[in-house]
């Protein structure tokens, strides 16, 4: 029913002038409306959560502090782990995992769980904030879209970037932010054909956020101020601040996956790894509150502010006044940086649910408000400058220091706060965070997850290509198959008669064992009185990998680059201990040929 009305569709938009992949359009549009319910159903889960939380927490015992976010871990530790281990950490290497190497198949039920496991985590205290949780809702929703109309694999990938800018849009009330999130980081295609839905999508899922909540308000609604201007003497602070600022980034993905490897290899029941980390991290409240409690004005059973999502706090630091330029403010800054970065670890390493956009805007907030007040204290900030404005600028610096997306970074602290006076200072801050933090690590905090795996990722529009194209649409080449006890003089007939360059070698049930190689034939041939003792089994090689139909070409590629052959064996299984029948041969030059021709087909 289903194929037959999109084939409708097709003919009926081919009459009317439009190009075959229009739906697209319609598709983001539903995929953008649905995953703004989401949202708006998961953000007020999670407010609903983090309010009784603090209701509980500012009336009970500063020691009693562990116990909600110890049943929050409890909780999320039974989701992920009967339910779906992809809901397990930040989320988005999840998505781009699942792009790239899972034909773009996401689990339906992900967005369930990941919505109950984040807002656990959470709504308990855990710190981490909502980006990676909407992100992957999104992608679910998008996966599921096109799986139930059997959409190709690769406009699959454009309606999961749909379902995660619509996320991002919705959330953080940030169209643009979402739409440049999705094709910088989940993606890496900045071509029209992916930028037209997505942005589709991004429209929708935010106007049906702000229609059904009433309101069109940023998160972080503070103005530096319509008197600030950004003057030339200020660039060497705002640089700083950037190089700064990836150095902190870098610090804060080494400790986050230090924190992980330090779990994982903790020889306890995967549902307890969560309950340790939230116990940790109940135990760090109780150390703030008694060592801050006395100094600030939260009181000694406060929510410390580095539990949750922080936002709050946040505000605080993007206030203009709201610190004094005393010793005792700048250390109260540099332990919420402290206390954050380790309780983020803590929770996200352990196994809870959530992003890392809150902590790292929490923490760049409190990087540029320290390198706010320095300055200030020394009087090297101009008339109508403040500190705020470096906590604004620090925020932008670490989400593109710790990503490695500048233009994400810049466009969603631009949306969040709606601040335009200091657009400038954050375009340098972002950009230098991003050069420090690239020559220190060559991954960002998503990506590096991905290489432990065996994932890698490039930034060229060449691997975007490579990477949607998969290994069925190259043309193979017919084998020939032969024996391992087979002398080598039937090859030497067989190149004779079929003007055959590669052999492939199967036992009696057809099962791929290896392959013979043209350049060690004419090695052989150089000992021609040696070739009637020879068997194939002897010029047989087993270190040349398979290739299977629904692999991507830059699989493909990269294994043709490590083998210096013409040609690889297409088999029905992946390669193993057990490998499969052979389907054909692939040959280097008619893989660069499909690739040339995708390469027309794009520009």
């Amino acid at each position: 029913m289903i194929p037959r009305l999109k084939a409708r569709l097709q003919r009926i938009s081919t009459r009317l002038g439009f190009s075959r992949d229009w739906y697209l359009i319609v598709l983001a549009a539903g995929i953008g409306s649905i995953t703004a319910f989401g949202a708006i159903g998961f953000m007020w889960l999670l407010n609903m959560g983090e309010r009784q939380a603090v209701h509980l927490q500012v009336t009970w015992s500063v020691w009693l502090l562990p116990v909600l976010p110890v049943a929050g871990g409890l909780a999320t530790g039974l989701l992920v782990h009967l339910f779906a281990r992809e809901a397990k950490g930040h989320g988005v290497p999840e998505v781009i995992d699942a792009i790239y190497r899972q034909k773009g198949v996401i689990r339906p039920r992900v967005a369930v769980i990941k919505s109950l496991a984040s807002a656990c985590t959470i709504g308990t205290g855990g710190s981490a904030g909502a980006e990676g949780p909407i992100v992957q809702i999104g992608s679910a929703i998008g996966s599921g879209v096109a799986q139930l109309l059997h959409i190709s694999r690769e406009n699959t990938s454009t309606l999961i970037g749909c379902g995660a800018a619509a996320g991002i849009a919705s959330v953080f009330n940030a169209p643009i932010a979402g739409v440049f999130f999705a094709i910088e980081v989940i993606l890496r295609d900045f071509s029209v054909r992916t930028f037209t839905p997505i942005v589709i999508a991004s429209v929708f899922s935010t106007a049906v956020t702000q229609a059904f909540m009433g309101e069109n308000e940023a998160i972080f609604a503070v103005l530096s101020g319509e008197h600030y201007k950004f003057t030339f003497m200020e660039l060497p602070s705002y640089a700083m601040l950037g190089i700064l600022c990836g150095l902190i980034a870098v610090g804060f993905i080494k400790f986050l996956y230090w924190t992980e490897d330090l779990f994982d290899e903790m020889r306890i029941h995967p549902i307890i790894k969560p309950v340790i980390g939230a116990a940790l991290l109940g135990g760090l409240g109780i150390f703030y509150l008694k060592v801050v409690g006395h100094t600030q004005a939260e009181g000694p059973n406060a929510v410390p502010s580095f539990f949750g999502n922080g936002y709050d706090t946040i505000r605080s630091m993007l206030a203009p006044g709201t610190f004094g330029v005393d010793h005792v403010a700048m250390l109260v800054i540099a332990l919420w940086l402290a206390c954050k970065a380790i309780a983020t670890c803590l929770t996200l390493g352990s196994g809870g649910s959530g992003g890392i956009f809150a902590p790292s805007l929490f923490i760049g907030a409190a990087a540029g408000s320290i390198i706010g007040l320095t300055l200030d204290a020394l009087g090297l900030i101009p008339s109508g400058g403040s500190p705020a404005t470096y906590a604004l600028v620090g925020m932008a610096a670490v989400v593109a220091g710790s990503t490695h997306a500048p233009l994400t970074a810049i466009l969603i602290v631009f949306e969040i706060t709606r601040d335009v006076y200091v657009l400038l200072p954050i375009m340098l801050a972002a950009v230098l965070s991003v050069v420090v933090a690239q020559l220190m690590l060559r991954d960002s905090i998503y990506t590096l997850k991905l290489r432990r795996r065996g994932m890698l990722l490039g930034t060229a529009a060449d691997s975007t290509i490579l990477r949607r194209i998969p290994a069925d649409s190259v043309p193979l080449i017919p084998h020939t198959t032969v024996l391992p006890m087979d002398p080598v003089s039937r090859l030497l007939e067989l190149n004779h008669t079929y003007k055959i360059v590669d052999f492939v070698v199967a036992d009696d049930s057809g099962r791929y064992l290896g392959m013979v190689v043209g350049q060690d034939i004419r090695t052989a041939l150089l000992e021609p009185e040696a070739i009637p003792l020879l068997l194939v089994e002897e010029l047989m090689r087993t270190d040349l990998p398979t290739i299977t139909l629904d692999e991507s070409l830059d699989t493909v590629l990269d294994k043709f680059s490590r083998f210096d052959v013409s040609s690889l064996a297409v088999t029905t299984t992946a390669e193993g201990p057990v490998s499969g029948n052979v389907l054909g041969l692939m040959t280097r030059s008619r893989l660069l040929r499909r690739y040339q021709q995708a390469l027309a087909e794009n520009t």
